[in-house]
């Protein structure tokens, strides 16, 4: 008997579930991920790059981001704490599994627009920088749960951030932010908890 032949279209969408479900089998829990070995070395990381989900590299006196870190296409856990960074590439985006990103204590006045397209992206800490706004692409970040931007200069506050639907928590102390704009940045996240210094009796 003749078996009839499977419409091209059927064939690209299954090719493109097939895809998605390996991702997905990228992505581990929190629980597993937290019991995942650390690397504290990007050289050492490098001599498998498959196998690292996690990677730290605090108090390493980075001027640049190491655009070896793109290697690792499994990380899932990125801690550049405590560096001298002035700026993320916009090619941070290539890191599509990155669940955790922590930038805090560092130089940087923004972050890369191509942020938002780190849809794994489930905890963001950049406190302690020199950031003046938020791109307007992190209302994209749909899965973000926690967000830290404690001591900051942001006095850019875009409407984008009340896309961030599952965000529970922010932190946006030692930031100079009036009354009324705190009650503006509420507004657009009624459900996530967040946390202000007293009003700045300031401007902005």
């Amino acid at each position: 008997m003749r078996m009839k032949r499977i419409p091209n279209i059927l064939l690209i969408t299954l090719f493109l579930i097939g895809i998605n479900v390996a991702n997905a089998q990228k992505l581990l829990d929190s629980l597993v991920l937290a019991q995942s070995p650390i690397y504290e070395s990007l050289e050492e990381a490098l001599k498998e790059p498959e196998k690292v989900y996690r990677l730290h590299l605090k108090k390493q006196k980075l001027t640049e981001f190491p655009k070896d870190i793109l290697k690792l296409t499994n990380l899932q856990e990125l801690d550049l704490t405590k560096n001298k960074l002035k700026e993320i590439p916009e090619e941070i985006s290539q890191l599509t599994n990155l669940q955790t990103l922590n930038l805090s204590k560092n130089q940087l006045e923004l972050l890369p627009s191509s942020i938002g397209q780190l849809k794994n992206l489930k905890v963001l800490i950049v406190n302690q920088n020199e950031l003046v706004g938020l791109p307007n692409t992190i209302g994209d970040l749909e899965n973000l749960k926690y967000l830290d931007l404690w001591s900051n200069n942001i006095s850019y506050w875009p409407e984008q951030l009340a896309n961030l639907k599952n965000l529970k928590t922010m932190d946006l102390r030692v930031i100079m932010i009036n009354t009324e704009k705190q009650n503006y940045i509420q507004s657009l996240l009624p459900n996530t908890k967040i946390y202000f210094s007293p009003d700045c009796k300031c401007g902005g």
